[in-house]
């Protein structure tokens, strides 16, 4: 039997470029090479496209604490540029060789897993690049991607849906330009502590918690160094941070829903920030399961991330990040249609908890996508 082509797309242009690595590095080295034939897109953060062979994208990893980074002169040496062009059925990728002119043809595309975290990857923006070039992929489409990263309009969409959301504050590009007064006045019907954060961001990067007015301003201008849109969301005090994953039906069924897993920080003022994530040195404590929470709240937080996977049109995956609040409520922090992919990351731990393992939940997300018709759906 053939085997099916894979193309990884990862790195990108966002702040998220190492995590994208990261994840990588994991579905890389988890892929069958009997099943699959694994090639490698690499975008590097100056927005080249270049190919990357499977061993070397194994090798991306985590060394002496620090990140790994796809770069021109590193991994990938002088590199060639990989181009992805529409063929007769799906699509086709090539390389040219660098300083070249002529292209050489890799092959058909089977099916694309973009491994890419933030903006310019996880937004809609290569969903609609794969929708033209007639390439099936993994995750969700084109809308569902770019409610899915846009914390402004999920939490719209969410609250549309009947779904529990938070207190929050949106201040856009031009708020802020025309009248900032206005913009910070807006942010005054909320009660501290508050999170500033960019709106289509992830990773927790760009985000400061802040205790009164007075550090408000330095953390909108911290955040707008990541997006020029900024949400403000309340902080609920005392919550439980509370995580599951959802996976498409390979039967056209509802999603199935993970066990739900808890973020424990040993630092009751810190958040659960970047460091912490990906460097996390016992910052952090993963609870897969979560421990001490009743079966019937359980049941409540797997149906709530079942209708907001449904609510933005969810395909393949998504992890739904909830607060439980000291009484008792829930409250859907967000959705994260491409979440961090690592062995370790949260989503695969929660898979493994409720019986799927790695290598398994990589190889059901692309069959899922490998069914997938083209086109609208």
């Amino acid at each position: 039997m053939a085997r099916i082509r894979v193309a990884l797309v990862f790195g990108g242009a966002s702040e998220e470029h190492p995590v994208s690595c990261l994840t990588a590095h994991g579905v890389a080295a988890a892929l069958d090479p009997e099943r699959y034939d694994v090639v490698g897109v690499g975008i590097t953060r100056d927005g080249r496209w270049v190919v990357v062979p499977r061993e070397e994208i194994i090798a991306l990893d985590v060394q002496d604490g620090q990140l790994p980074e796809l770069t021109a002169d590193g991994l990938i040496g002088s590199g060639s540029q990989a181009i992805l062009l529409p063929g007769t059925t799906g699509s086709q990728l090539v390389r040219r060789a660098e300083g070249g002119a002529a292209l050489a043809e890799v092959g058909p595309v089977d099916v694309a897993f973009a491994l890419l975290h933030g903006p310019f990857g996880e937004d809609g923006t290569i969903q609609g690049l794969f929708e033209m070039m007639g390439t099936r992929y993994v995750g969700s489409g084109v809308l569902a991607s770019a409610v899915g990263m846009d914390k402004h309009y999920m939490k719209t969409v969410f609250a549309a849906a009947g779904l529990p959301v938070g207190p929050y504050a949106v201040i856009t590009a031009g708020d802020w330009r025309r009248d900032p007064a206005q913009a910070l006045k807006s942010v005054s019907q909320l009660t501290y502590p508050l999170y500033v954060k960019p709106a289509r961001g992830g990773s927790s990067i760009g985000i400061t918690k802040i205790i009164d007015e007075s550090q408000l301003e330095a953390a909108i201008d911290y955040a707008h160094r990541f997006d020029p849109k900024i949400v403000v969301e309340e902080g609920l005090e005392h919550a439980r941070e509370l995580e599951c994953g959802v996976l498409e039906s390979l039967d056209g069924g509802l999603p199935q829903v993970s066990a739900v897993a808890e973020i424990r920080m040993h630092n009751d003022s810190g958040f659960y920030d970047f460091q912490a994530k990906y460097l996390p040195e016992e910052q952090v404590d993963l609870d897969v399961p979560a421990q001490h929470l009743d079966a019937d709240v359980v049941a409540e937080l797997q149906a709530l991330a079942s209708r907001a996977f449904e609510s933005i049109g969810g395909e393949g995956l998504a992890r739904v990040d909830f607060f439980l609040t000291a009484e008792g409520r829930p409250v859907i922090n967000e959705i994260n249609t491409m979440p961090g992919f690592t062995e370790h990351s949260m989503f695969p731990q929660v898979w493994a908890a409720s019986g799927i393992d790695y290598p398994s939940l990589v190889d059901r997300l692309l069959q899922l996508a490998l069914k997938r018709p083209t086109g609208l759906r």
